[in-house]
């Protein structure tokens, strides 16, 4: 699956800022929200996978926030506040909480809860295939279809392949890849600019002018979601019938 996606509704401009940071170094898709009304509109457009919620918003009862956003599909949600009674914590989780965090807190130990509820959408149902446009991943056979054809691929060229989909479009640093892609650890960033130029051969169009997997300078590389799906009538993301579990590289 993609990065998983964070939503903080959080009253203190300066603290909200901070966790979107750090949660942004360790990988997540991150959305922000200081009040109810723009918490809803996010929520609804984003479906994001954990919320991070401050009890007390300058607009309304987070708590009251909790409830309904639990009604909405069940997201995890992390509730944050000054408030640490017995009374308090059992009235946030009754409400729909997964975790309650009392302020302050240690930054290590927020992260540390986060991974450990997120663990939980990793670990869920991956898709057995992934599609952009004429593009098509087998998770379960590790083979690619490219435009009716079947690509042969080395199993490192696969699993560089997945890795870049699943940042969704955003650009990874040879560093992130050779840390997300390769099995063993392995120092030398242009080992990824190897496997990517024999990669652009037998997926791209003109290699010479890449539009599947981009350059993006001073970077790394990304995979052009949008390039892909629009050249094929604007299909986008579709994922077929579950596996069992999502470690697929």
């Amino acid at each position: 699956m993609g990065a998983v996606s964070v939503q903080i509704i959080e009253g203190n401009p300066h603290l909200r800022s901070l966790l979107g940071w750090h949660l942004q170094q360790a990988g997540y898709r991150v959305f922000q929200s200081a009040d109810v009304v723009r918490t809803r509109d996010i929520f609804q457009s984003r479906q994001p996978d954990l919320v991070i919620l401050d009890s007390q918003l300058p607009d309304g009862d987070g708590v009251e926030l909790c409830k309904w956003l639990h009604s909405q599909g069940q997201p995890l949600i992390m509730i944050l506040s000054a408030c640490n009674t017995e009374t308090d914590i059992v009235t946030g989780l009754r409400a729909g909480a997964d975790d309650y965090m009392t302020k302050p807190f240690g930054m290590q130990e927020f992260l540390a809860r986060v991974e450990a509820l997120t663990r939980r959408v990793r670990l869920m149902s991956a898709p057995a295939s992934l599609t952009y446009g004429d593009l098509n991943i087998d998770l379960v056979q590790r083979r690619v279809n490219f435009r009716g054809d079947y690509i042969d691929l080395t199993p490192q060229e696969f699993s560089l392949l997945y890795v870049l989909t699943q940042a969704a479009g955003s650009p990874l640093s040879r560093t992130d890849l050779l840390r997300r892609a390769w099995p063993d650890a392995i120092d030398n960033p242009r080992t990824v600019d190897t496997h990517i130029l024999s990669l652009r051969k037998k997926i791209e169009v003109d290699p010479r002018q890449p539009n599947i997997i981009q350059t993006v300078r001073n970077v790394g590389y990304r995979f052009n979601v949008e390039r892909v799906s629009a050249e094929s009538n604007g299909h986008s993301l579709r994922a077929s019938a579950p596996l069992a579990s999502s470690s697929l590289i």
